[in-house]
């Protein structure tokens, strides 16, 4: 991708790799970072060769260390609104991408940095990773969806303890609340990464996307509103050609090859 190389952005055999490429500032996101995730999101979305995105930082010490507290520093009322809001439009892109996501957190993934995460589909975390929503201590509140996802992640209680105490908590526990999915050895992270993009690599595309919607529009919807959607979702996938190869494969005894149709 061209631009400052903040963030890099690879694909090959079907995984797609965002990589934030700030290690001196811990991978801090700034507007020329964030607009540089954008880019690489929307070339993730566009690329049909890439069932899967993985989304890293750079180096050992960092997944995303938080915001640049530098541009933060000056902002206005109206100025603050306006950065928030071009956040969350980055990363609501980045949620509804229409395939999956897994944050593969290699450190410190604080305040954006973990909006960042909570973003993606799944999250896979080093045992050595630290995450936290910090921004009470800076006077401020997190403004990238922190309020929101955390809460529908891991339930209000334990949203506010994070959000009102912004003291990090350690792997383990972010595992235990459900707020990261798996706690790997860090020098394994990479490769438990990769190993859980093969996975969904394996099952239908049609049915992955369709189940990020389900669940994302889900929320939004009264329970009897979600089932019928997620009715309607299931005819959809009865109309395509990996649900009769999925089936013909079962019944077959041998692996499926979808072809996303």
């Amino acid at each position: 991708m061209s631009g400052s190389n903040r963030v890099l952005y690879e694909s090959k055999d079907g995984i797609a790799r965002l990589t934030i490429n700030r290690p001196e500032k811990l991978n801090a996101l700034d507007r020329l970072t964030m607009q540089e995730i954008d880019r690489a999101v929307a070339a993730a979305g566009d690329d049909a060769s890439a069932g899967v995105l993985i989304v890293t930082g750079m180096g050992e010490k960092a997944f995303v260390a938080g915001a640049d507290i530098g541009e933060l520093a000056s902002q206005t009322p109206l100025e603050g609104a306006a950065f928030a809001r071009r956040g969350q439009e980055v990363l609501n892109r980045l949620e509804r991408l229409g395939k999956p996501s897994i944050a593969a957190i290699n450190g410190y993934a604080l305040g954006g940095g973990l909006e960042l995460a909570m973003a993606c589909t799944l999250r896979v975390a080093a045992d050595t990773a630290r995450l936290g929503q910090p921004e009470v201590t800076l006077g401020i509140i997190p403004g990238y969806g922190g309020t929101q996802r955390l809460s529908r992640l891991v339930g209000a209680g334990r949203a506010l303890e994070i959000l009102l105490s912004g003291e990090p908590i350690d792997a383990r526990e972010a595992h235990r609340i459900g707020l990261v999915n798996r706690v790997v050895p860090a020098a394994e992270l990479t490769a438990a990464a990769e190993a859980l993009a093969r996975t969904l690599l394996s099952r239908g595309p049609v049915a992955l996307r369709y189940a990020l919607q389900a669940v994302h529009e889900g929320l939004q919807m009264t329970l009897a509103e979600g089932l019928s959607m997620e009715a309607a979702l299931f005819g959809l996938t009865c109309a395509t050609e990996d649900m009769r190869e999925g089936t013909r494969a079962f019944v077959e005894k041998r692996k499926p090859l979808f072809r996303g149709r």
